[in-house]
């Protein structure tokens, strides 16, 4: 196990400006600052602050990344072409030829290429939400155009096979496993066949039956109902129906194979015992405040709001003084993960450690919102960032983070593996790095004033004026 697993789960903040090899730094702030190589190549730069910029991708993506933040940020990697306009307000995504982007997730296309590339689709795709839908596709029975609430069919969407309608709600029809249900003004009178077949006018009656010994039935809905639903297809032969039974206020009861849950005086008081698929027994008053329950793989106590602990799928979580304080431990693969919040965000904090090498270092974030955010991968690269308003809510967002975050970065401060530290203020416009040995190697004040130290002596600028060794003149490190 090494520590980079720990490093791709945790580290990808730090990733996202991770350092490259570096050479000197050119500062003309607010114009332009420059990273260069040895050799004068320019490494990466920004200009107007952080709106101008052009650097490396972070790895795995590798490629180059620019734009100006944050009307408009690109990224071009490994054959994926990334486009983001005042994100998330719009992006664009290209996939070799193949392309997919969305207007605020409400004006929705994609195009397909032309078969090369795997993520790309023979299908071509256009929606407006929630009014116009379209689908071409090289076999005509499976396209489809709809305008919402004039007409129209759309078909797989939503988890139907099938969703028709007329001047909805007047009318409309799904279709899913089987079932065609019917709408007359919608929702309000609803008939079934198929699979499932029956009647209904909601909220005062409905009644079905099938598939198999399956029966449903409300009245005055959601006060009454009793429901007896057939075995899943992947039930042991001989297993019987589960039901559900309820008449609120009064009492509610399901049973399953294996289980059975009543509520008295719902949803206040009541029990539930399972044998199977694993044992089970809990108890509720006055739900949600007091409830226990334990069983082979689930455990809860719950004394609310003062003080919750639960542990089900291999996650524990843990409240007090709900929605104050909140710690989740769970494992993923080798990884043991434990995130700590208070009051959801005001602060939030992630540590990862090696459940087989607990010797190694742990990785961590860290967000005080909306003051500082802390990323350590726990193999020496480090970050900081103040003020950090954004992080905490777009953890994963890596598109979130290249096209906001560096506007709100007065301060940030990032530290490679081998020591070597960088440290700006006020985007750029003082910095200073330090190497290894922790000394100070490189500073900056704009273009007023720069100092660089190497073994061959330090060089100054002034104005803009070189002093001191030429930088063509020192040798390149071995």
């Amino acid at each position: 196990m090494r520590i980079a697993r720990l490093t791709a789960l945790v580290g990808l903040a730090a990733a996202a400006a991770a350092l490259g090899a570096r050479g000197y730094e050119v500062n003309a702030w607010p114009a332009a600052v420059l990273e260069k190589d040895d050799s004068g190549q320019t490494l990466s730069w920004s200009g107007a602050g952080p709106l101008l910029f052009s650097e490396p991708a972070p790895q795995p993506d590798a490629g180059t990344f620019s734009g100006f933040r944050p009307f408009l940020v690109k990224m071009d990697s490994a054959g994926v072409e990334r486009t983001d306009v005042l994100y998330p307000l719009f992006y664009c995504r290209r996939y070799g030829d193949a392309t997919k982007w969305s207007f605020f997730q409400l004006v929705n296309g994609e195009e397909p290429g032309s078969g090369t590339d795997p993520r790309g689709s023979p299908e071509r795709h256009f929606d407006v939400w929630p009014f116009y839908f379209s689908l071409e596709t090289p076999h005509p029975s499976e396209s489809y155009h709809a305008v919402l609430p004039v007409y129209g069919t759309v078909k797989n969407r939503l988890g139907f096979k099938r969703i028709s309608w007329v001047a909805f709600p007047l009318y409309a029809q799904t279709v899913k496993k089987g079932t065609e249900t019917t709408y007359f003004v919608c929702p309000f009178i609803r008939i079934k066949q198929g699979e499932e077949h029956g009647f209904g006018v909601w909220p005062l009656f409905g009644a079905s039956d099938g598939p198999g010994v399956s029966h449903r039935l409300f009245i005055v809905w959601p006060l009454f109902w009793d429901n007896t639903i057939a075995p899943a297809p992947d039930a042991p032969d001989g297993s019987p129906p589960s039901t559900q039974l309820g008449v609120l206020p009064f009492y509610t009861r399901e049973t399953a194979p294996g289980s059975v849950s009543e509520n008295y005086l719902w949803p206040f008081f009541g029990y539930t015992e399972a044998t199977m698929p694993a044992r089970y027994s809990e108890r509720r008053y006055f739900w949600p405040f007091l409830v226990q329950g334990r069983g082979d793989t689930r455990l809860i106590d719950r004394w609310g709001p003062f003080y919750t602990h639960s542990e089900s799928m291999g996650v524990a979580s843990t409240w007090v003084m709900w929605p104050l304080w909140h710690r989740t431990q769970w494992v993923d693969g080798d990884i043991g993960q434990e995130k700590t919040q208070f009051f959801y965000f005001l602060y939030s904090s992630l540590d990862q450690t090696s459940e087989s090498h607990p010797g190694l270092q742990p990785a961590y974030k860290r967000h005080i919102w909306p003051i500082l955010s802390i990323w350590d991968n726990g193999a020496g690269s480090r970050q900081v960032q103040f003020p950090s308003p954004l992080e905490v809510f777009f953890p994963d967002n890596p598109d979130m983070r290249a096209t906001w975050s560096p506007i709100f970065s007065l301060y940030r401060y990032d530290r490679r593996p081998d020591g070597d530290a960088r440290s700006s203020l006020l985007w750029n416009a003082v910095t200073w790095r330090r190497g290894a040995s922790g000394s100070l190697e490189e500073f900056h004040l704009g273009p007023l004033l720069g100092m660089r130290r190497r073994p061959q002596g330090a060089s100054w600028s002034l104005l803009g004026f070189d002093f001191g060794p030429k930088r063509n003149m020192i040798e390149k490190p071995q």
